[in-house]
């Protein structure tokens, strides 16, 4: 986590000194903050760390921060440091962010008193962001998660269903999704049944699902987004949950695969044709694009080099062929 440390005092330098011996920090001094002003010198860099560190009051904090803010799945975890070193505050994106667990190490570090205000951390129980964080999935909307949360802290029953069985049940939940009167879900569905509706659900989407691709030269970007977009659509796959996008070394230049792991928020994997020869006779695959590029088929076979297993075989699409698969 690239840390920068904010001091508005000499004491405040001495402090984020001691921070150095520990954690990787650039310090902005009391000199810097003196020479730029504290609400330039946070505009400049709160977009460029992912946690900011306040060796001031709250108040002189929230007044630095208060004009940039954007939203709790974007901003940098805020902490404060008062010029005693007595508290550590998690002020700002305890979860998403990591101010919490942020604010634990630091309060040792100083041998400080961590000040977290969270209501579910207080209470034992698991926020759904907190379960997004640790296991890498996509909060489908903020304000669901805010409502399962209000339903923790309330003690209402909240159940947790994971699609695939691999999350154990959370701190603060129930297996019992009849009687719940909010639920939980971890999936990479764009749709569920019915069965498990309530009033009070938040979608968690596991980013595990893999697309082949392969497409003929300068294919056209717009085409191949909405070919994608259809496809997933007609396998019930939410476009948040590919993981990533594969192809073949040729490919690696190629715009419309560009702008598509771009659109898709994913990773971009490359494979070699040496690769993709040791397993392409597995698959149907086509004599012109043997003979054009050396290998019968792309896109299966990367999908299988990602150790992801087929959900489809090869998909023609205007012009271009996916395969989807699912780790």
């Amino acid at each position: 986590m690239k840390i920068a440390v904010i001091s508005v005092t000499e004491q405040g330098d001495i402090i984020a000194e001691k921070l150095k011996e520990s954690l990787d920090i650039d310090l902005y001094s009391r000199e810097s903050v003196k020479k730029s002003g504290i609400k330039v010198l946070t505009e400049k860099i709160i977009k460029e760390y992912k946690a900011i560190i306040f060796i001031s009051s709250t108040g002189i904090a929230v007044r630095a921060i208060a004009n940039y803010l954007e939203s709790k799945d974007k901003d940098p975890a805020i902490l404060v440091i008062d010029s005693s070193s007595k508290f550590v505050i998690s002020l700002l994106s305890g979860h998403l962010g990591g101010a919490n667990e942020l604010t634990l190490k630091v309060a040792n570090i100083l041998k400080s008193i961590p000040v977290i205000t969270t209501a579910t951390d207080n209470m034992g129980v698991t926020a759904p962001d907190i379960i997004a964080k640790n296991y890498g999935l996509v909060i489908d909307d903020l304000n669901d998660a805010k409502k399962i949360a209000a339903l923790l802290v309330d003690k209402k029953q909240v159940a947790f269903l994971d699609k695939k069985n691999i999350i154990t049940l959370p701190k603060g939940y129930t297996s019992n999704i009849k009687e719940a009167e909010g639920i939980v879900y971890v999936t990479h569905n764009l749709k569920e049944n019915s069965d498990i509706y309530k009033e009070n659900m938040l979608r968690l989407i596991r980013k595990d699902i893999i697309l082949g691709i392969g497409c003929r030269k300068d294919f056209d970007p717009e085409i191949m987004r909405d070919s994608v977009d259809d496809i997933l659509s007609e396998y019930n796959l939410d476009k948040r949950a590919v993981k990533a996008v594969a192809t073949v070394e040729i490919k690696k230049n190629e715009n419309a695969i560009l702008k598509l792991e771009e659109y898709l928020g994913c990773e971009l994997k490359i494979f070699p044709l040496e690769e993709i020869r040791k397993i392409h006779h597995k698959y149907a695959g086509s004599d012109f694009v043997e003979k054009t590029i050396g290998v019968r088929a792309v896109c299966e076979p990367c999908v299988e080099l990602m150790g992801a297993e087929l959900i489809t075989e090869k998909i023609k699409a205007n012009g271009m062929t996916i395969c989807i698969g699912q780790i």
